[in-house]
């Protein structure tokens, strides 16, 4: 269909690296050991909203550009990092109190966690280009519907890669929810997972 070929390989490879650590990964973790269940899976939400933004990007061919335009790649990658750091700055110095329990965080505040979550994904402009570049391998070249074919391809990784992200966020949450509000351990977590998360926005901004 779309002229899509090895879709179970598709479907394989794409778990697989769905399994794979990466920065959506890690910042899944962060809010969850930092805020809770409820938080991680808002901020999964996010990350596969932007992700549906990539696909459509990418079956508009505007993944293309940012590939032959460094200086804009640069621009929004660093931009992201930086959202990224700033994001952990902010955790780092919550009082526990207010992020121990996700039933402590109120409606407004999920939507919150969850537009960072996409804004997060949004600026990663890595994630265009692997859209870009893996996509188009079970994408037959003489298909008149390649589009739809992106469309396609890309919203099943999503949904493998999102049910993997819940999967996370609740199990990283658990561990959260043994500890008490107020806690010496408590607190340790949240800074530690502020930590994790301006960490990996160093990281990815001095990486090539």
């Amino acid at each position: 269909m779309f002229g899509i070929h090895d879709f179970p390989v598709f479907l394989a490879a794409g778990i697989v690296l769905s399994l794979t650590p990466g920065p959506d990964t890690f910042y899944i973790l962060g809010r969850s050991l930092g805020q809770g269940a409820m938080a991680g899976i808002a901020s999964a939400l996010g990350i596969a909203s932007g992700l549906v933004v990539h696909t459509f990007l990418a079956a508009l061919g505007l993944s293309t550009f940012l590939a032959a335009s460094p200086t804009t790649f640069t621009i929004i990658r660093l931009a992201g990092a930086a959202y990224l750091v700033y994001l952990g700055w902010r955790m780092l110095w919550q009082h526990p109190q207010g992020a121990v329990s996700s039933a402590c965080i109120s409606r407004t505040g999920m939507l919150a966690i969850y537009r960072q979550g996409v804004l997060t994904n949004m600026l990663n402009p890595k994630i265009a280009l692997f859209f870009l570049a893996f996509l188009p391998q079970f994408i037959s070249p003489a298909s008149q519907e390649k589009s739809a074919a992106f469309l396609l391809l890309g919203l099943c990784f999503i949904a493998t890669s999102t049910l993997w992200c819940f999967l996370l966020a609740v199990f990283a949450g658990s561990l959260r929810g043994f500890l008490a509000p107020g806690t010496g351990p408590a607190a340790r977590i949240n800074q530690a997972a502020g930590v994790l998360i301006v960490g990996l926005g160093i990281y990815l901004a001095i990486k090539r």
